[in-house]
């Protein structure tokens, strides 16, 4: 079975998003909007050949795009995310040893991305006024469902998160704020 918002990622793809630079490239990109190689070596301390590699890497496995109107010159070589979400499963690479060892190892990454993230906000929730401290939450529940119901939660909670993409705060006390949800069968 799959969900009606997977799209068909390869393990290439998958490979190319889940380097931690990449990764942090991609959010840089997501988050702050197009950059040139030079801008992104600046905000992640990096040498920019080393950016330009990574860049190379997510141009050809077609996550960022070329953003060329923003250039001052033939030179200047400005990047954003490509305007799309990707989702997979171990599953998508039953039978395939490779696809599915880079499937399991981006699984354990992206955990371990999402674990770093929360802990993130504990260590700098201090610099945050009362309003973020209460604002920012943690959810977990046991459910029973059948697999066809948690496709149907998994596609609700990603229709919910677009239409807050789709119509961002403009507000001067809008931030970034990072929003993950797993739901997984387990065990008490």
């Amino acid at each position: 079975m799959t969900p009606a918002n997977r799209r068909a990622t390869t393990p290439s793809v998958i490979a190319a998003i889940h380097h931690p630079l990449r990764r942090r490239l991609l959010d840089l990109l997501g988050v702050e909007g197009p950059a040139t190689a030079s801008q992104l070596a600046e905000r992640t301390g990096e040498l920019v050949g080393n950016i330009s590699h990574h860049l190379k890497v997510l141009a050809a496995a077609e996550v960022i795009v070329e953003a060329p109107e923003l250039a001052k010159n033939r030179r200047e070589r400005w990047w954003r995310s490509a305007p799309r979400s990707y989702s997979w499963s171990v599953a998508d690479a039953e039978g395939e040893p490779a696809g599915e060892l880079i499937a399991t190892v981006s699984e354990e990454r992206n955990v371990t991305y999402h674990a770093d993230k929360v802990r993130q906000w504990f260590d700098i929730r201090s610099e945050y006024g009362e309003e973020w401290v209460r604002a920012a939450f943690a959810s977990d529940s046991w459910l029973r469902l059948t697999p066809e119901r948690l496709v149907e939660l998994s596609e609700r909670i990603g229709d919910l998160i677009q239409e807050y993409y789709r119509d961002p705060s403009t507000e001067p006390s809008a931030e970034s704020v990072y929003f993950f949800a797993h739901g997984v069968p387990a065990r008490p």
